[in-house]
């Protein structure tokens, strides 16, 4: 139950696997509106 297991975290990590034991964090892209808004707010 380590390293070589590869349904614990500890085996995801040294396998250099994701899954339901280690998940990936996700990036929060921003929306095209946002930008708009953003830019706008910039220029005036």
């Amino acid at each position: 139950m380590g390293k070589g297991d590869i349904k614990t975290r500890r085996g995801k990590i040294a396998n250099k696997s994701y899954g339901a034991r280690r998940k990936k964090k996700i990036k929060k892209r921003t929306s095209v509106e946002e930008k708009v808004a953003v830019d706008k707010a910039k220029k005036g």
